[in-house]
C-alpha cells in the first residue's frame, strides 16, 4: 500500500522552500523526525519521504487548527515538499510497499549502526544518536504498517524493545554522564567524582517511597515536587562542587575515592553562611539540624545542600531575592528534618509532610509562581516599563527586604495569600505601605541625605574659613585669637541645623516606607527630629550666653541663663553634643570594637547602635583592618589639607575685602526698574560674586582627588613592577630570567618547596625539564599570535623554542628563541674572520672570545651552532673510517681551543666558506630527497666541508695518529690510491629517519646561520609587542602560586547575548556604504599588516581567493562579535589542557612536545587513555555558558538574519564542543498546554546540531526588569565551579593571559586585610583604540580607569566595585546572596555596579589584580560614545536614588564614604557643578550688566575680585577641557610605556582635538544625569558596537544632541554676547579673556563637535543631502506609528516623555527653571534707545504686549494656513501680505517717531527670543492645561519655528566650510589613520566612477 497525501489542508500563498531546521516551537518534537529524514535521504529517498509524512501527521495531530505561531506556514511548506517528493521517492522504492521498505531499512540500520556501535563500546555520542534514530524509524514503521492494517512483526518489536531499554541508559548530559552507560567514561572514573557520586547515592535510612530513589536528589524530587531536569542539573552541580573541593583538600584525602567529611563541611559552610546570618539576625535558630550518629552526618549535610540548590535552581526571578529563598529553605528544611526524625505535626497530629505536596512541578506551581506573580503581574505592571515613579511600586529589593523583619514569619507556611506581601500596595488601605525600608524618590536632596557627613564637613569648614578670613589679620593663625575662636565655635550650631534638616529629609523620604519600618523605626525618625531641634535651641541659647555685650533678645536670653562664672555653658553643650561623634571616632579607630558591638546583644549597645543607624540586615561589619584604615585615612588627610588650604588662600580670602566694600557701598544707580532700590548690603551682587566660588569650593575636591589618585596610583603601580618590560629591548635584556620566572609562577611546585618571591632569578640551564615546560607555554603563545595574524610565518619561526635538547647531549647549551639570536652567528663568523685578518700572527683566542661573550646571545648562538654541527655530523656520518676521522678532527679543534691556541692553529679567513657549505648541507637535511642525485650532492657537500677544514683552515698535522693534512699530490677528494670519504654505501645516513626533535633543530640552526638581519623589531605588529611585553612583565609581578590543574579552583564563564552580531556575513562585510566603504575595506586599511599576514596564513594572494568562512572569521575577530568573545574565552580550555598535560605527562612526552603527542589522540581510543583523563580533568575545572536568550526563537525564525544568527551560534558550538548555550524557550499554547510556556534550556553541540540537555520550566517570562541581569540569572543555574567570570560579548581573551587564571583564582584563598575577596577585579585592554581618533580617546580614558583608577579604588581606598568588567565572582557567595547583578527596572539600569554594592554591603571584598588582563571593545563613533555616556549617566542618576548607595554612604566610615562619593555619583554631580558654575557666573554677570550695578561699583572692586573668580573658573575649566582625565592617562601610559611616550601621546591627542571631545561629552553626562534625577526616563540604550565608517545625517545628529548640547550651547552663546555688549566697557580685556575663554570654547564645542567628528561631515554632496533630509524631516507630520526619525513632530513628542511621567514637583521645577529666560527681556528692554531712560514698570509691560502681538500674528498666519491655503490660496496670500506690510509700517513709524534704531532691533531679538523659548518650556510643562484650552497646535508651531532656526544656525557654518575641499580632507585625517585616509579617497574616486558609469 502506498501512503497518500491528505487533501484537507488549507492551501494558500506560502513560501515554497522548506527548511527542516526551522520548526515552530509548539511543534518542537517533530524536529528530530525531520533530522532523521535528512540523514537517511541518501540511503533511501522513500524512507525519508515516509519520515516527513509521519512528521506532518504528528504536526497535524498536535495542532489541528494550526493556531500556533508559524504552524500554518510550516505545515504548508512541509506539504509542498511532500508533494514534490512523493512520485520520485515512490519510483526509487525497492520493495513493493512502504511497509516492506521501512521494515527492510529498519533491519539494515539496526544491524549496521546499533549493533556495530554496541560492539565498539567507545563512541557514546554516536550510539545515543543511533538509538534515537532507530526509535524514530520504528515509530514511522509502526505508523506505515498500521495504515496497511497490519502489525509490526515480533522480530522488529524485539529490536525496538532492546533499543528502548538501552536508550534509557544513555541520557543527554552536560559534563557528567550520570546514566548507567556513563560509568565507563573517563570523567566518571576520576576518584573524586566517584567519591562525590557515591556520597549522593547514599539513600540509606531515608523514608521509603513506592520506588526506591537512585540518590538523594531524586528522593527530594519525589518528596517536594521538583522538576526532573532541575534535579538532573543540580545533581551534576552538587557532584562537581563536592568532587572539586574534595580533591583540592590539603592534606590530600585518603582514600581519594571516599568523600572526605572536610569537603562536605566546607561546601555547606559557604552555602549556608548567609542563611545562618539571616536566622541570627531575626532571632531564629537555623534548621540545619544534624543527627547524633556520626555516620549519618554527611548524608544529612548533603540533603540540606541538595535541597537548597534545588530551591535555587527552580526559583527563576525569585533568585534576585536571597532572603526570600532563605525563608523558603527555612521551612522546607524544617519539613525535611521533621520527616527524617519522624516528628509529628502539632497542627495535624500526623507525621510531618511537605506542605505543598509532592506532585509534579508542585514546587514551581505552588511556591515559586505565586511569588513570581507578585513581581510580574502586580509590581511590574505598576511600573509600566519604568514610566512610573519608583515610589509607586515594589521592586526586587522591596520584596526581598520584606524578609528582613520578623514579621515575615506572619506569611506562614503554607504561605497565606492574603498577607500584605501578596496583596500589594494598590489593594491595601494605606498606599504608604508599598515600599520596604526605603523609598527611591526623585530628588537631588538624596545626595545630601546620603552623604550628609561630607556636606556637613565642608559646610562647617567653609563657615570657619569665612570667619577667619573676615576677622583679624586673615591668616590661619587668627584662629587661635580668642574672639575669632569664639566665632568659629558657632559652626556647631550650623552642624545642629544641618542635622535637623537631615532628620527632616529622613521623614519626608521615608514616608511611604513607614509601615515597613514599624512603630520603633517611626519613633526613631521622630525622635531624631526632636533631638536635633533640641540641640539647635540649646546650642544657640548657650552660644548667646557667651556674648559679652548682647542686645535685644540676646540680652534677655543671657539674663535668663544668669551671669555666674565658671566654664562656658556653650563649651559644655558642645562637649555633650560631640559625645556621639567621640563614640563614632572610637569605633572608627578600633574596628574590632565596632565589630564586637554590632554582634553584641547587650541592651545599651543595641540602643546605641539603633540610635546611630537603624537596624539593617546588610551593611554590618564592613570595617577594614587598621593598616588599610590608616592607608586611606592618610590619603584623605593629605588630600583634604591641600584642598582646604587652596580654597582658603585662593578662593575665600581674596573675596573678603571686595565683599566688605560691596556691603558698605551705597551709591548705586540702577539701569532698570529696581523693586528694592533702597535695600542695604547689595545682596544680589554678593550672590553673583560668591555663588560661583562656593560651587567650585564644593566641586574642586574632584580635582584634588584626580591629582592625588594619579600620584598614588603611579607609585603603587611602580612598586607592583608595572612597566618594567615595556619595549622589545627590555624584553631582550630580561629574557634570560624569563624561563625560570615562567616556571616559578605558572608551573605548580611541590608542597615542600617554599615559594619566596625574588626580583630576578638566574636561568638554570641544566634543568632540561624546566626548559621544555617553558618552551611549551611560550610556543603556544607564539602560535596563538600567528593564528590571530599578529605574526607572519617568518616571525613565528624566529620566536619559537625547541621543546627538548635531544640533539645536544651536553646540558650546557642554552637555546633561546631565534629572534634573540638572529644574525648573531653570521656576525660572529665575520668577526672571527676580520679579527684574524687584522691581528695577523698576533692573534689571541681570549680577546676574540671575550668580544663574543660581551653579547650573551651571540655566545649562545656560537655554542649552539658548533654543538649542532658536531652532533649532526656524527648522526649523518655512519662509516667507521669517516666517523673516526670526524671525531679526531673535532677533538683536535677542542684541544686547541682549550689551550687557547685556536686562532694560532686555524685560519679563520675561510670560516665563512665552511659555514656556507654547512648551510647547504642543512638545507638538504631540512627537505630530504631520497633520490640518488640528492645523496650524491650531500656526499659532495661533506667532502667540500672536509676539504675546506683540513686543507684551507688547518695549519698543523694532527697529533691523534692520523696524518690529516694532505700532501701536494694527494687529495682528500680521492687521489690515486686513496679512499674517497663519504662515498661508500654505508658511509652516511641520508635521508635521516623521521624525528620531530631533530627536524625542529635543523630548521632552527638553519635559521640562525642564514638570518643576517637583526630581529630587533620582531614582532613588528604593535599589538603583538604589547601582549608579549605585558605578559612577560606580569610574570615578574607578585601572584599566588599555581596549583595543579586537578587541584585548582573550578570556574565558569558566563556571557550574556541578545541580538548582537555573532559572525559577520559576507554581505555585511562586503556591502559598501554610501561612501563606497565596506567593513572589509575599512579593516584592510586599519589593519593592513594583519590582513597581509592573514593572506599568508591561508595561502592566498588576493581577497578573491580566500574562502568565505575564513574571510568571515577574520573580519568578525576584529569586531565586537560573539565569535570573538567565544574564541577568547575558549583559550581558557586550551591553556588548561596544556597545563594539565604538563602536570600529567611523563618527561619523555614533555620533551616530545604537546602538539606531537596530541596527534596520538586519534590513535588512542578508549576512556582509559591518557587523553581521555586529561579532557575529563579540564571538563571538571572549566565551563563556558553563553546565554543567548533568543536562540530558541532565532532557530525557528523565518527572518533570514535571525535564522543566520542561530546557524552561526550552532557553528560556534560545533567548533568548540565544550561551549554551552543557554536560552529561553517560548512554547506557544497547544494541545494540553492552554497557556504559553517558558523554559530555561541548556544545549550543546552533538553531531553538528544543538541538543537540549536540561529544560527547566519557568513561572513566566524572564524579562521583567532590566534585560541583561535577568538573562544572566536564568542561565546562572547552568554554571559550575567556585568561581564565575562575567564576560560581556564585547570582550575577548588571550591565550597567554589564560595561562594565569589558576594563579588568579588562588586569590580567593588569600585574606586581603580583614576578609577574603568575593570579587576579583581584573584589568582590561581596550582593543578598539586603533579604529579612529575618537576610539583612541575613549581607549585611553577607559584604560586609565581600568588600571590606575581601579588600582587606587582597591588600594588604598577599598571602594572598588564591579563595573561590568571581566571580574571573577566567588560563585557560592553570590548565588546565595542575589546573584551577580540586580535587575529592578530603572533603578538598576547600571546593573553590574550593584553587584559590587551588594557584595560590599554583605561583608564581601572587591580586589583588583593587574598581572592578568582581558580585552574589551568600546564604542568608536561620536554618536555611539554619546549614547554610551547617556546610558552611564542615566545609571548614575538612578544610583543616586538607590538604597544601596544610601546604605553605603551611611555605613562606610567617613573617609571611605568620601572615596565612595568621589568615585561614583559624586563624579557626575561634580561634573554638573562644573556646568552649573558657568551658568551661575554668566547669569550673575548678566544681572550685574543689565541692572547697571557693574557700572556703579564692580569696577572699583574688580582688582580684588577677579583673582578669586579666575581661580574658581580655571578650576572648573580643568574638568571642562578634560585635563583631569588626562592626568591618570599620562601617569598610566608613562608607567607602562614610558613618560616620553606619554607626553607624545598627550600632544597628539590635543592636536587631534581631544579637549573638544572631552568637553563635548560633559554635555551628555550632565544632561542625562540631571534629567534622570528630576524626571526619570532612564533606559538601556543600545550603541550598536559596530564599525563607524558611515556619515551620520544632520537630522540624526540634531535629534541626538538638540536638548543635551545645542539648546544649552545657544543659551550660553547668547549670555556671552549680552555680557560682552552690555558689560562694563572699562573692564580688563585680559581678565575678560581669561574668564570667558573656556566658556566660548564650551559653546563652540557643544554646537559643532557632532559635525567635526562626523565622517564626511564637510563633504559638499553630503551637505546637500543632509539639507534635503533636514527639510523633509522637520516638515513631516507626526501621526500614530510614524517613528521619530521620520517626523519632527513625533520626535518632539518623544522628547517630552519625561514630562509626562514626572510628578507635580517635576513640572513646577521645569517652570521655575524656564523663568530664567524672562531676565533677558527684563534687562534688555530698559537698555533700548527707544525707552530713552524710562525705568517705569509699564515699559516692561509694554514689551509683553509686543510679544502677545507677535504670538497673535503667528497664530493668525497658522489659522489662515489651515482654513484658506487649500481652497482660498489667494485670500491666504493677501492675508500674509497685509500682515507683512503692517509689520513694516509699524517698524517704520517707530524708526521715525520713537527713535528706534537698528541696534534696538538686534537687541530686541536677544531679548524676545529667550523669552519665547522660556514660554515654550512653560507650555510644555503645563501641557494638560494648554491642551484643555486648545492651544497645543500653536505651541507646536512655535516650537517648530525655533527648531528650524536653530538647525539653520548650526547648518550654515558647516555648509560654508564644506565649500573648501581641504576641510573635508583634514577632517578625514583627523578622524582616521593615514592609511585609511588615503584608501578612503581612492574609494571615493572609484565610487564616483562607478556612479558615472551607471548613469551613462
Amino acid at each position: 500500500m502506498t501512503t497518500r497525501l491528505p487533501r484537507t489542508f488549507t492551501t494558500g500563498t506560502f513560501p515554497t522552500e522548506f527548511d527542516s531546521e526551522v520548526v515552530p516551537s509548539s511543534l518542537g518534537p517533530i524536529a528530530a523526525i525531520l533530522r532523521v529524514a535528512n540523514e537517511v535521504e541518501q540511503d533511501s529517498q522513500r524512507v525519508a519521504y515516509l519520515c516527513r509524512f509521519y512528521a506532518f501527521e504528528r504536526a497535524h495531530y498536535d495542532d489541528p487548527s494550526s493556531s500556533g505561531r508559524g504552524v500554518r506556514q510550516f505545515k504548508t511548506a512541509l506539504l509542498q515538499r511532500l508533494e514534490k517528493d512523493e512520485e520520485p521517492s515512490r519510483l526509487a522504492r525497492r520493495e513493493r510497499s512502504d511497509a516492506r521498505e521501512m521494515q527492510r531499512f529498519y533491519q539494515n540500520y539496526y544491524d549496521k549502526y546499533v549493533k556495530a556501535l554496541e560492539a565498539d563500546h567507545q563512541d557514546r555520542a554516536s550510539l545515543a544518536k543511533a538509538y534515537q534514530t532507530a526509535g524514530i524509524l520504528f515509530d514511522v514503521l509502526t505508523s506505515v504498517t498500521r495504515q496497511d492494517g497490519a502489525e509490526v512483526d515480533s522480530e522488529m518489536q524485539a529490536m525496538n524493545t532492546d533499543v528502548t531499554k538501552k536508550k534509557k541508559d544513555i541520557k543527554h548530559y552536560n559534563i557528567l554522564p550520570l546514566d548507567a552507560a556513563g560509568a565507563s567514561q573517563a570523567i566518571m572514573k576520576l576518584e573524586e567524582v566517584r567519591a562525590a557520586h557515591d556520597a549522593i547515592a547514599n539513600v540509606r535510612g531515608l523514608p521509603k517511597r513506592k520506588e526506591a530513589p537512585s540518590d538523594i536528589l531524586e528522593w527530594l524530587q519525589v518528596m517536594f515536587g521538583f522538576q526532573k531536569d532541575n534535579v538532573a542539573n543540580q545533581r551534576e552541580h552538587l557532584i562537581l562542587l563536592l568532587a572539586n573541593v574534595h580533591v583540592s583538600l590539603d592534606p590530600e584525602p585518603s582514600p581519594l575515592y571516599k568523600l572526605d567529611q572536610r569537603a562536605t563541611e566546607i561546601v555547606m559552610k559557604r552555602m549556608f553562611k548567609n542563611y545562618r546570618t539571616w536566622c541570627k539576625f531575626l532571632g531564629r535558630s537555623d534548621k540545619l539540624e544534624l543527627p547524633e550518629i556520626q555516620l549519618e552526618v554527611q548524608q544529612r549535610m548533603i540533603l540540606y545542600m541538595a535541597l537548597y540548590l534545588l530551591i535555587w535552581g527552580e526559583a527563576a526571578n525569585v533568585r534576585f531575592m536571597p532572603e526570600c529563598l532563605c525563608y523558603i529553605f527555612h521551612h522546607m528544611a524544617s519539613e525535611l528534618s521533621g520527616m527524617l526524625s519522624g516528628r509529628v505535626s502539632y497542627v495535624t497530629g500526623e507525621n510531618i509532610k511537605p506542605a505543598y505536596g509532592s506532585e509534579d512541578e508542585a514546587f514551581l506551581k505552588k511556591v515559586v509562581t505565586p511569588i513570581y506573580n507578585v513581581i510580574f503581574k502586580k509590581e511590574s505592571n505598576r511600573n509600566e516599563s519604568g514610566g512610573k515613579p519608583h515610589s509607586s511600586w515594589r521592586n526586587y529589593d522591596d520584596l526581598n527586604e520584606y524578609f528582613w523583619s520578623k514579621t515575615c514569619f506572619r506569611l506562614g507556611w503554607p504561605m497565606r495569600k492574603d498577607d500584605e506581601f501578596f496583596v500589594g500596595a494598590a489593594e491595601e488601605a494605606h498606599s504608604r505601605s508599598s515600599k520596604t525600608n526605603f523609598v527611591e524618590a526623585r530628588s537631588f536632596w538624596h545626595l545630601f541625605r546620603t552623604f550628609d557627613r561630607m556636606w556637613t564637613f565642608f559646610i562647617l569648614w567653609l563657615q570657619a574659613m569665612i570667619i577667619i578670613a573676615w576677622n583679624g589679620s586673615g591668616s590661619l593663625g587668627a584662629l587661635f585669637e580668642g574672639s575669632v575662636f569664639k566665632k568659629v565655635l558657632s559652626v556647631f550650631i550650623t552642624a545642629a541645623v544641618l542635622r535637623f534638616f537631615q532628620a527632616l529629609l529622613d521623614i519626608i523620604f521615608s514616608f511611604k516606607a513607614l509601615h515597613s519600618l514599624g512603630y520603633v523605626g517611626s519613633i526613631r525618625l521622630v525622635l531624631k527630629v526632636l533631638v536635633s531641634a533640641f540641640w539647635i535651641v540649646i546650642l544657640s541659647t548657650s552660644y548667646v550666653h557667651s556674648w559679652e555685650h548682647p542686645t535685644g533678645l540676646t540680652r534677655t536670653i543671657k539674663n535668663l541663663l544668669g551671669h555666674n562664672g565658671g566654664p562656658s555653658v556653650y563649651l559644655v553643650a558642645v562637649i555633650l553634643y560631640l559625645v556621639p561623634n567621640a563614640i563614632a571616632a572610637i569605633f572608627f579607630l578600633l574596628p574590632c570594637v565596632r565589630r564586637v558591638a554590632e554582634e553584641s546583644d547587650a541592651i545599651p549597645v543595641r540602643i546605641l547602635l539603633w540610635w546611630s543607624q537603624p537596624p539593617c540586615y546588610i551593611g554590618r561589619g564592613m570595617h577594614e583592618e587598621p593598616l588599610h584604615l590608616f592607608s586611606y585615612t592618610f590619603f584623605w588627610i593629605v588630600l583634604i589639607t591641600c584642598k582646604l588650604l587652596f580654597s582658603y588662600y585662593v578662593e575665600i580670602k581674596p573675596l573678603v575685602e571686595p565683599t566688605k566694600f560691596i556691603l558698605d557701598f551705597t551709591n548705586v544707580r540702577f539701569a532698570w526698574h529696581e523693586f528694592f532700590p533702597h535695600a542695604r548690603g547689595n545682596i544680589g551682587v554678593l550672590i553673583a560674586l560668591w555663588t560661583p566660588v562656593i560651587l567650585v569650593y564644593f566641586m574642586d575636591i574632584q580635582i584634588w582627588y584626580s591629582i592625588m589618585s594619579t600620584i598614588w596610583g603611579g607609585v603603587v603601580g611602580a612598586f607592583m613592577r608595572l612597566g618594567e618590560i615595556r619595549t622589545l629591548s627590555m624584553l631582550r635584556s630580561r629574557f634570560r630570567a624569563l624561563p625560570t620566572t615562567f616556571n616559578w609562577n605558572l608551573i605548580p611546585l611541590e608542597s615542600s618547596v617554599k615559594r619566596k618571591y625574588q626580583i630576578l632569578r638566574k636561568f638554570k640551564a641544566h634543568n632540561k625539564l624546566e626548559e621544555a615546560r617553558f618552551a611549551h607555554l611560550w610556543n603556544a603563545v607564539i602560535e596563538s599570535l600567528r593564528e590571530e595574524d599578529f605574526l607572519d610565518d617568518k616571525e613565528k619561526e624566529l620566536m619559537l623554542l625547541p621543546y627538548s635538547a635531544d640533539p645536544y647531549p651536553s646540558n650546557n647549551i642554552i637555546q633561546w628563541p631565534p629572534f634573540l639570536l638572529a644574525s648573531m652567528a653570521p656576525m660572529a663568523i665575520e668577526m672571527a674572520k676580520e679579527y684574524a685578518e687584522v691581528q695577523g700572527e698576533n692573534v689571541e683566542d681570549a680577546r676574540l672570545w671575550n668580544k663574543i661573550k660581551e653579547n650573551e646571545y651571540m655566545r649562545c648562538a656560537v655554542e649552539e651552532c658548533y654543538e649542532f654541527l658536531k652532533n649532526i655530523l656524527l648522526r649523518v656520518v655512519t662509516g667507521d673510517t669517516e666517523k673516526r676521522l670526524i671525531h679526531d678532527l673535532l677533538k683536535e679543534l677542542e684541544d686547541r681551543k682549550a689551550e687557547g691556541k685556536l686562532l694560532e692553529n686555524f685560519r679563520m679567513n675561510d670560516l665563512p666558506l665552511l659555514a656556507g657549505h654547512f648551510v647547504r648541507f642543512l638545507e638538504f637535511l631540512d627537505k630530504p630527497d631520497p633520490s640518488d642525485t640528492a645523496r650524491d650532492k650531500v656526499v659532495l657537500l661533506l667532502q667540500d666541508m672536509l676539504e675546506v677544514f683540513m686543507h684551507d683552515m688547518m695549519k698543523f698535522e694532527s697529533s691523534h695518529g692520523l696524518n690529516m693534512k694532505p700532501t701536494d699530490n694527494q687529495s682528500v677528494m680521492g687521489g690515486k690510491g686513496k679512499i674517497q670519504f663519504f662515498a661508500g654505501k654505508d658511509s652516511i645516513l641520508y635521508p635521516l629517519p623521521e624525528d620531530h626533535a631533530w627536524s625542529e633543530q635543523i630548521k632552527r640552526v638553519l635559521l640562525l646561520l642564514t638570518e643576517t638581519e637583526s630581529a630587533m623589531d620582531v614582532p613588528k605588529n604593535l599589538d603583538a609587542r604589547r601582549r608579549i611585553t605585558f605578559f612577560t612583565n606580569s610574570l615578574f609581578m607578585k601572584m599566588p602560586p599555581a596549583p595543579r590543574v586537578r587541584k585548582m579552583i573550578p570556574f565558569s564563564v558566563l556571557t550574556p547575548f541578545y541580538e548582537e552580531e555573532v559572525l559577520y556575513s559576507k554581505n555585511v562585510i562586503e556591502e559598501p556604504n554610501e561612501d563606497g566603504v565596506s567593513i572589509l575595506f575599512y579593516l584592510q586599511n586599519v589593519y593592513p599588516d594583519e590582513w597581509n599576514k592573514f593572506l599568508e596564513r591561508v595561502n592566498c594572494s588576493t581577497e578573491e581567493e580566500v574562502e568565505e568562512a575564513a574571510l568571515r572569521d577574520w573580519t568578525s575577530y576584529r569586531g565586537q562579535t560573539l565569535s570573538r568573545t567565544v574564541r577568547g574565552m575558549m583559550y581558557y580550555r586550551t591553556a588548561l589542557e596544556l597545563q594539565a598535560f604538563l602536570d600529567l605527562a611523563p618527561d619523555e612526552d614533555v620533551y616530545t612536545g604537546f602538539k606531537e603527542v596530541s596527534k596520538r589522540r586519534k590513535e588512542e581510543k578508549g576512556q582509559d587513555s591518557f587523553w581521555a583523563k586529561l579532557d575529563a580533568i579540564v571538563d571538571m575545572k572549566f565551563t563556558f555558558v553563553a546565554t543567548c536568550q533568543k536562540f530558541g526563537q532565532q532557530k525557528h525564525s523565518k527572518d533570514l538574519k535571525e535564522a543566520s544568527k542561530a546557524q552561526d551560534i550552532q557553528k560556534l558550538m560545533t567548533k568548540y564542543p565544550s561551549l554551552r548555550v543557554a536560552y529561553v524557550l517560548e512554547e506557544e499554547p497547544s494541545k494540553g498546554k492552554p497557556q504559553k510556556s517558558y523554559y530555561s534550556v541548556l544545549s550543546k553541540a552533538v553531531d553538528g546540531r544543538d541538543e537540549e540537555i536540561y529544560k527547566i520550566r519557568l513561572p513566566g517570562p524572564v524579562n521583567i526588569g532590566e534585560g541583561k541581569p535577568e538573562n544572566q540569572n536564568h542561565a546562572i543555574i547552568f554554571t559550575r565551579g567556585l568561581g564565575l567570570q562575567t564576560i560581556d560579548m564585547n570582550q575577548e581573551n588571550y591565550l597567554e593571559e589564560a595561562f594565569k587564571v589558576r594563579n588568579l583564582l588562588e586569590e580567593f584563598k588569600s585574606r586581603h586585610g580583614a576578609r577574603f575577596p568575593t570579587i576579583l577585579g581584573v584589568r582590561e585592554h581596550i582593543f578598539t583604540g586603533s579604529v579612529s581618533s575618537l576610539a583612541w580617546f575613549m581607549s585611553n580614558q577607559e584604560t586609565s580607569f581600568v588600571t590606575i583608577g581601579q588600582r587606587v579604588l582597591a588600594t588604598p581606598l577599598k571602594v572598588r566595585f564591579h563595573y561590568g568588567h571581566p571580574d571573577v565572582f566567588d560563585r557560592i557567595f553570590h548565588i546565595t546572596r542575589g546573584g551577580v547583578s540586580k535587575a529592578s527596572k530603572g533603578i538598576n539600569l547600571s546593573e553590574d555596579i550593584f553587584a559590587g554594592f551588594n557584595s560590599t554591603l554583605r561583608r564581601g571584598l572587591v580586589t583588583h589584580h593587574e598581572y592578568i588582563q582581558v580585552g574589551k571593545g568600546r564604542d568608536v563613533g561620536l554618536n555611539q560614545i554619546s549614547i554610551f555616556e547617556a546610558k552611564v549617566a542615566n545609571g548614575n542618576g538612578e544610583q543616586t536614588l538607590s538604597r544601596d548607595v544610601y546604605r553605603l554612604g551611611h555605613r562606610f566610615d567617613f573617609f571611605r564614604m568620601l572615596s565612595f562619593y568621589i568615585t561614583t555619583v559624586g563624579y557626575y554631580f561634580s561634573t554638573m557643578i562644573v556646568i552649573l558654575t558657568v551658568y551661575v557666573f554668566l547669569y550673575g554677570r548678566l544681572y550685574l550688566a543689565l541692572s547697571g550695578l557693574e557700572r556703579s561699583f564692580v569696577r572699583a572692586a574688580q582688582q580684588n575680585t577677579d583673582s578669586a573668580l579666575q581661580s574658581a573658573l580655571a578650576s572648573q575649566s580643568l574638568i571642562q577641557l578634560g585635563l583631569l582625565m588626562a592626568l591618570p592617562m599620562v601617569m598610566e601610559i608613562g608607567l607602562e610605556r614610558g613618560f616620553r611616550m606619554a607626553l607624545s601621546d598627550l600632544i597628539v591627542m590635543q592636536l587631534q582635538l581631544a579637549s573638544v571631545f572631552f568637553t563635548f561629552t560633559l554635555g551628555s553626562k550632565v544632561h542625562y544625569y540631571g534629567r534622570t534625577i528630576f524626571h526619570g526616563g532612564a533606559k538601556y540604550r543600545a550603541t550598536g558596537r559596530g564599525f563607524v565608517v558611515r556619515h551620520e545625517k544632520f537630522p540624526d545628529n540634531y535629534r541626538l544632541y538638540s536638548r543635551s548640547h545645542f539648546v544649552k550651547g545657544f543659551e550660553l552663546m547668547i549670555l556671552l554676547i549680552i555680557y560682552d555688549v552690555y558689560g562694563s566697557q572699562t573692564r580688563n580685556a585680559v581678565s575678560y579673556v581669561l574668564i570667558t575663554f573656556s566658556m566660548w570654547f564650551l559653546v563652540g564645542t557643544w554646537l559643532f563637535s557632532p559635525f567635526l567628528f562626523n565622517p564626511s561631515g564637510f563633504e559638499w554632496q553630503k551637505i546637500v543631502e543632509d539639507w534635503n533630509d533636514w527639510n523633509k524631516w522637520i516638515s513631516s507630520k507626526g501621526r500614530i506609528g510614524v517613528p521619530a526619525n521620520k517626523s519632527w513632530e513625533s520626535w518632539w513628542e518623544e522628547e517630552q516623555d519625561h514630562l509626562q511621567n514626572t510628578g507635580f514637583r517635576g513640572r513646577v521645577f521645569e517652570v521655575i527653571l524656564a523663568l530664567r529666560f524672562v531676565l533677558y527681556q527684563y534687562g534688555i528692554v530698559y537698555q533700548l534707545n527707544i525707552m530713552r531712560g524710562n525705568k517705569s514698570l509699564s515699559m516692561y509691560g509694554l514689551s509683553w504686549v509686543v510679544i502677545c502681538v507677535v504670538l497673535f500674528t503667528l497664530k493668525a498666519v497658522s489659522l489662515g494656513r489651515k482654513k484658506f491655503k487649500a481652497n482660498f490660496q489667494l485670500v491666504f496670500r493677501m492675508l500674509k501680505g497685509v500682515i507683512f506690510v503692517a509689520v513694516l509700517s509699524v517698524i517704520a513709524v517707530l524708526f521715525r517717531f520713537a527713535h528706534l534704531t537698528v541696534g534696538d532691533l538686534f537687541a530686541s531679538i536677544l531679548a524676545f527670543v529667550p523669552t519665547g523659548w522660556g514660554l515654550l518650556q512653560i507650555f510644555q510643562a503645563c501641557r494638560p492645561v494648554i491642551v484643555t484650552y486648545g492651544m497645543w497646535d500653536s505651541v507646536q508651531a512655535l516650537a517648530r519655528t525655533y527648531e528650524y532656526v536653530m538647525g539653520l544656525l548650526l547648518f550654515a557654518p558647516v555648509a560654508i566650510l564644506a565649500w573648501f575641499p581641504f576641510v573635508s580632507e583634514f577632517q578625514t585625517r583627523l578622524l582616521f589613520n593615514q592609511a585609511f585616509s588615503r584608501g578612503l579617497q581612492i574609494s571615493r574616486i572609484l565610487a564616483g566612477k562607478r556612479k558615472k558609469v551607471a548613469d551613462d
